[in-house]
């Protein structure tokens, strides 16, 4: 990778700091899971099946989430075919999709400090696959599929575990667990869209690579921040 110029050192500097200025005000908040207040109220209220609240539920999830947009844009950020994007997303849905609605089912929990940590891990692992560091580092490319894969399930342990805290009611389960996922798929969708739109056109410009490289340290600095925020938080609580 060639050394950094000047103008892209501050490019990566402002970044850096706006990005991080923005996080750390929503510092408080910062569990990558978390359902709001009024929506936790609603889950553990309701009873029987309510289809369309739970897609409203699942797209706003996946759409406020920013773990997953993260690691959305990076699996994308060098694809450039809508073939291998539609693969790669679903790959990370079909992962996703199995641990979420495996999880609540069986009620699988585990704490949700450690797998949001390493879901903060997932980030940073795909900003330096972006970078070439494992070529560099290893002299080997680690299967990007599996990876995808790989983290969807992990992604998706996430969420059920936050599930799981509020105590979704057995009455309409499944249909409502089904519904949620749709909206999930539905969310992932639109984000995808933003995300596809925005790349299309910063492809264009001559400046994209030299940007991309700082984009994907960022990327990586977010991750890393999101899995010290889960660990202080799971030393503080034990």
């Amino acid at each position: 990778m060639k050394a950094l110029t000047g103008v892209a050192r501050r490019d990566l500097s402002r970044l850096q700091l706006l990005v991080l200025s923005m996080l750390l005000l929503t510092a408080s908040s910062a569990m990558a899971h978390d359902v709001t207040p009024g929506d936790a109220g609603y889950i553990q209220e309701i009873w029987g099946v309510h289809i369309i609240p739970f897609m409203y539920l699942g797209a706003k999830h996946m759409v406020t989430g920013y773990d997953h947009i993260l690691f959305l844009l990076g699996v994308v950020f060098f694809l450039y075919k809508m073939k291998d994007v539609a693969i790669y997303v679903s790959l990370f849905a079909v992962g996703h999709s199995i641990t979420m609605l495996a999880g609540v089912w069986f009620g699988w929990g585990i704490s949700s400090y450690i797998v949001d940590a390493i879901i903060g891990f997932s980030v940073v692992y795909k900003a330096l696959d972006n970078l070439g560091a494992f070529q560099r580092w290893f002299g080997y490319q680690p299967d990007t599929k599996a990876a995808t894969l790989t983290f969807g399930l992990i992604h998706g342990t996430g969420l059920a575990t936050k599930i799981l805290e509020y105590e979704i009611a057995k009455d309409g389960l499944l249909a409502n667990l089904l519904s949620f996922n749709v909206g999930v798929e539905i969310g992932q969708l639109l984000a995808l869209a933003v995300i596809l739109i925005v790349m299309g056109y910063w492809r264009k410009s001559e400046r994209f690579f030299r940007q991309a490289y700082s984009v994907n340290v960022i990327m990586m600095s977010l991750g890393f921040i999101l899995m010290g925020l889960q660990i202080t938080g799971y030393v503080v609580a034990a």
